[in-house]
């Protein structure tokens, strides 16, 4: 199907991707264009953010680049006025930013809890105070905050921070869904699994529980934890988040969706 969500504004917050190759705001921001979407790169990282637009361009999609730190309010808001000024609407709003800071209750710093909480919780928080209101004023909207499977259960590995922040996101999911149903807004939630992406590969935290440092071994730890055999990519993610933002989906509200190869059916 092409043109699931043609014409609409997308604002994909964290589009970026923290090393080569495809992360799941890269992913889902190009998927979101090649279905007919406008869209808004932001990430805190000015090169990121151009890359994901440069890249949307070039496919002959719509987009534009724009850098902001979503922990700031202000900044949010800044966010989508340029969204609403450049394209007049805001149709879709993502939020995909977080952090995995490595550690339980005990070795987890004051300071790592309180950035997990800032850059994982706060931005979902901000993205939709800011956003919701421009959608109340158009009638309609759908969001898709990007949480994870760790917020359900075990997955072993010790990240305490982001096990509470992704936890919460889905109550603020869920809540906050049930407020806005019958003014036309739908928020729902997609839960990541063990996934390859760049954000794990470049985490020497989670090579070295896995693999004592060495990022094949940790590959295959975690494609033989799943079910399915192989860890899930940035496009399963994107995948989903589409069909989330798509008028497919247009009765549902309020879900988190696992996208983990089956892996929260089972112990770690």
């Amino acid at each position: 199907m092409n043109g699931r969500v043609q014409d609409r504004t997308a604002l994909v917050m964290g589009a970026g991707s923290i090393g080569p190759g495809w992360g799941n705001g890269k992913a889902i921001a190009v998927t979101l264009a090649r279905q007919g979407a406008r869209v808004m790169c932001v990430d805190r990282n000015p090169a990121a953010a151009e890359e994901t637009a440069a890249l949307i361009a070039a496919e002959g999609g719509t987009a534009v680049a724009h850098v902001a730190d979503a922990t700031i309010s202000d900044q949010v808001a800044a966010v989508r006025d340029a969204c609403v000024d450049r394209f007049g609407s805001i149709d879709i709003l993502v939020n995909n930013i977080g952090i995995a800071p490595v550690g339980g209750v005990v070795e987890l710093s004051v300071e790592e809890w309180d950035r997990a909480f800032d850059i994982n919780l706060k931005t979902c928080f901000l993205g939709m105070k800011h956003v919701i209101p421009q959608m109340l004023q158009q009638g309609r909207g759908a969001i898709v905050n990007i949480s994870s499977v760790a917020s359900l259960r075990w997955s072993g590995v010790a990240y305490a921070g982001y096990y509470s922040t992704k936890a919460a996101m889905n109550h603020l999911t869920r809540t906050t869904a049930v407020e806005y149903a019958a003014r036309g807004i739908r928020i729902n939630a997609v839960l990541p699994g063990l996934m390859r992406t760049p954000m794990v590969e470049n985490s020497g935290a989670l090579a070295r529980d896995y693999g004592d440092g060495d990022v094949e071994i940790m590959w295959r730890k975690r494609d033989a934890q799943v079910p399915m055999g192989h860890m899930g990519d940035a496009w399963d993610v994107a995948n989903a988040t589409l069909f989330l933002a798509s008028d497919e989906a247009r009765y549902i509200t309020g879900i988190e969706l696992p996208v983990d190869g089956g892996i929260t059916l089972k112990f770690a």
